[in-house]
């Protein structure tokens, strides 16, 4: 019978971050994987979706070449090679890490792993996976989310997409109804449209891309809008039948035909299917209650990533198992989500880190609002022709940043500017008094402040 110091349930973001980290400590680590190695993120989630998203911003570039003095002739794209793309980069993320995982002695089961109770001669927890059991003195969860599918009649014989099989598909539908605004709706939209689907977003709230910031986000909408892309906000769908979709809106009903509809309304954590009823841990919310150290009400057994329910992104999962781990080591680390960034890969992008306005009004804190256009960047200029867009930053009162929101491209990459200054407390002089290269786009930063 093997026994390690740490086993891992789920090899996404959080499990073989935690792996590879424990690993190279020399804790002698199991991590189970009944799927691929990368989790959802790398499979069907945050790579997949980007590869598709670049190849339509190429596509774009090209037929918006002109605009830039150069002559691209007839334009044209090839989805089966664009899904091509996205199998092969895939692969090879999914082969670096195995690679990694190999380095840092860590061993990989491929599985369903379930967790068995304890026995009687042995305190370390149980799990069994492919008829073999495996001891670890510590467990991981890391089984991250699945999309919740609501209970819309008729949904279920529609044949309908989710993010898994909207990457899969071979060819354009004609019309495409989302249903959700969410970031993933929202960048799925915004892929679709470009390649000339004929799209409709509806969601139940009265702006899109919830959490984010409110004003920022009604730009965005205006800016897809201008694309053709259709919204309906504070609507939703209250029935299916074949290709014609009822829609609710203020009280009023009314039918849409489309060529396939798109299931966007969020994800939840993944909670049975591998024995977590064994341990009886107390759950918050929607997912595992756990502390500043990522413990659940087990002290032995922890949990990261969309298994807690909390914030379901990868970078979350990824911090969250460099500090469980830690813990695990002797560490005392807390973790911290108070400038955790947020993107959207549409094009344009828009990002965000820290607190939103709607936030910061909703806990009553006093905070002063910086803004700029993007044009005031020249290089943003100079590589978004006729193109525009906000960078917002929030300020307390002792001038310390709270938030910083950008719409206009690359906001995802300079977004990671801002969540250093808010997570270390600088004030807007600390920012302001760092030398930017220049010409730079995060000069808006700067200029903002």
């Amino acid at each position: 019978m093997n026994i390690y110091d740490l086993a891992i349930i789920g090899g996404g973001p959080a499990g073989y971050t935690a792996a590879k980290l424990a690993g190279k400590n020399r804790l002698k680590t199991v991590l189970f994987e009944k799927n691929n190695i990368g989790g959802v993120c790398l499979n069907e989630g945050c790579i997949p979706t980007k590869t598709l998203l670049y190849s339509a911003k190429v596509y774009q570039s090209a037929r918006d070449a002109a605009k830039y003095g150069v002559s691209c002739g007839a334009t044209a794209y090839d989805l089966p090679k664009i899904i091509a793309r996205k199998n092969k980069i895939v692969r090879k993320l999914s082969a670096g890490i195995r690679a990694r995982m190999h380095e840092a002695g860590v061993e990989t089961v491929t599985g369903e792993a379930i967790i068995r109770a304890k026995g009687e001669r042995h305190e370390a927890q149980a799990i069994k996976c492919n008829g073999q059991i495996y001891l670890a003195d510590k467990l991981l969860l890391c089984t991250g989310s699945e999309t919740v599918i609501p209970p819309i009649p008729g949904l279920s014989e529609t044949g309908f997409w989710t993010g898994r099989e909207a990457l899969e598909t071979k060819e354009v539908p004609e019309s495409l109804l989302i249903i959700g605004g969410g970031v993933i709706g929202i960048e799925f939209a915004s892929f679709f449209n470009t390649l000339g689907a004929k799209v409709t977003v509806v969601e139940m709230t009265d702006e899109i891309l919830t959490g984010m910031d409110k004003a920022l986000s009604a730009l965005l909408r205006n800016e897809l809008s201008k694309k053709g892309i259709e919204f309906h906000l504070n609507a939703m769908v209250v029935s299916v039948n074949g290709r014609q979709i009822e829609i609710e809106k203020a009280g009023e009903k009314s039918v849409s035909e489309v060529s396939k509809i798109l299931l966007s309304v969020g994800r939840k954590a993944v909670l049975t299917g591998f024995g977590l009823e064994t341990l009886n841990l107390e759950l918050f919310g929607n997912g595992l209650k756990v502390n500043g150290y990522m413990q659940t009400s087990c002290p032995g057994v922890y949990a990261c990533g969309d298994i807690t329910g909390f914030s379901l992104l990868a970078h979350t999962a990824v911090r969250e198992a460099e500090i469980a781990v830690g813990h695990i080591l002797g560490k005392n680390e807390k973790m911290s989500y108070k400038a955790v960034p947020g993107v959207i890969y549409t094009h344009p992008e828009m990002a965000g880190a820290g607190k939103t306005e709607e936030a910061l009004r909703s806990e009553n804190v006093a905070y002063t609002v910086k803004q700029l256009p993007m044009a005031y960047s020249g290089r943003f200029v100079a590589e978004n022709e006729q193109g525009n867009g906000i960078c917002k930053i929030l300020e307390s009162e002792d001038g310390t940043i709270l938030g910083v929101h950008i719409l206009g491209n690359p906001a995802s990459e300079i977004i990671a500017i801002a969540g250093i200054a808010i997570e270390k407390g600088w004030k807007a002089g600390d920012l302001k008094a760092v030398i930017f290269p220049h010409p730079t786009v995060g000069e808006i930063i700067k200029e903002t402040l």
